[in-house]
C-alpha cells in the first residue's frame, strides 16, 4: 500500500474538525471510538486511534480499511475518493496568485514601509539591508520600537511569518503578524 502522509494528515484535521473536538488524550480517543461505533456503527479500537493520531510512537502504516472508516465518517465513499476530492479541491491546491508586494532585494538600506494588520496594528519599518528591518515605530502590535527581523518579501492579505524577532540582543521564537486576513497596509515611504 502507498503511504498517503500529507492526505492522511488532512484527513484527521477533517475528522476533528466535523467532531468538533482535538484528539490528544486517552479519553478522547476512548470516546472517539464510542462515538463512531454508536454514530456509524463502524469500529475503530482505541489504540488504532492513538498510533493513526501519534499519540503513541509506532511506525505503524495504517490499514485502508480505517483509513476508509474515518472518510465515511466525513461522508465520502472510501480513503481513495477523499484523496481523489482533496486533489481536485480548489482549497487544497498550490497555484500562482497576484497581489501587492515588497521585495527586500528590491530595497535600499534606509528605505522605510510601513505595514498594518486587524484589527489595528501598525509598524514603521526601516530597511537595514540583507532583508534586516528595525522596527522604527509601533502602535498595538507586540513588536516593539527597537525589535529587528529578517523576512525577503511582505505581501498584502497574507500574514507575515518571521523566523524570530530580534530583541534586546535575543531571537525571540517565531512571530506571526496578520494570522487573520494577513496584511491590510503595505506602503514604502
Amino acid at each position: 500500500m502507498m503511504v498517503y502522509k500529507p492526505e492522511i494528515a488532512e484527513l484527521l484535521l477533517l475528522v476533528e474538525k466535523k467532531y468538533d473536538k482535538v484528539l490528544r488524550t486517552t479519553t478522547d480517543f476512548d470516546l472517539f471510538s464510542l462515538y463512531l461505533k454508536r454514530e456509524q456503527n463502524e469500529l475503530i479500537s482505541t489504540s488504532t486511534l492513538k498510533r493513526l493520531w501519534g499519540y503513541v510512537n509506532d511506525l505503524h502504516t495504517p490499514r485502508k480499511q480505517t483509513l476508509d472508516v474515518l472518510a465515511r465518517f466525513l461522508e465520502f465513499e472510501n480513503f481513495d475518493i477523499f484523496c481523489s476530492w482533496l486533489k481536485s479541491s480548489p482549497l487544497y491546491n498550490s497555484s500562482y496568485f497576484t497581489t501587492k508586494q515588497v521585495l527586500a532585494s528590491d530595497l535600499q538600506p534606509g528605505t522605510q514601509i510601513e505595514i498594518g494588520w486587524s484589527p489595528n496594528r501598525y509598524l514603521l519599518l526601516q530597511y537595514k539591508g540583507s532583508s534586516f528591518f528595525e522596527v522604527i515605530k509601533s502602535e498595538q502590535s507586540k513588536l516593539n520600537s527597537g525589535d529587528g527581523f529578517e523576512v525577503a518579501s511582505f505581501m498584502m492579505g497574507q500574514p507575515l511569518l518571521l523566523p524570530y524577532v530580534l530583541r534586546n540582543g535575543e531571537k525571540t521564537p517565531p512571530f506571526i503578524a496578520g494570522r487573520n486576513g494577513g496584511l491590510t497596509l503595505l506602503n514604502c515611504l
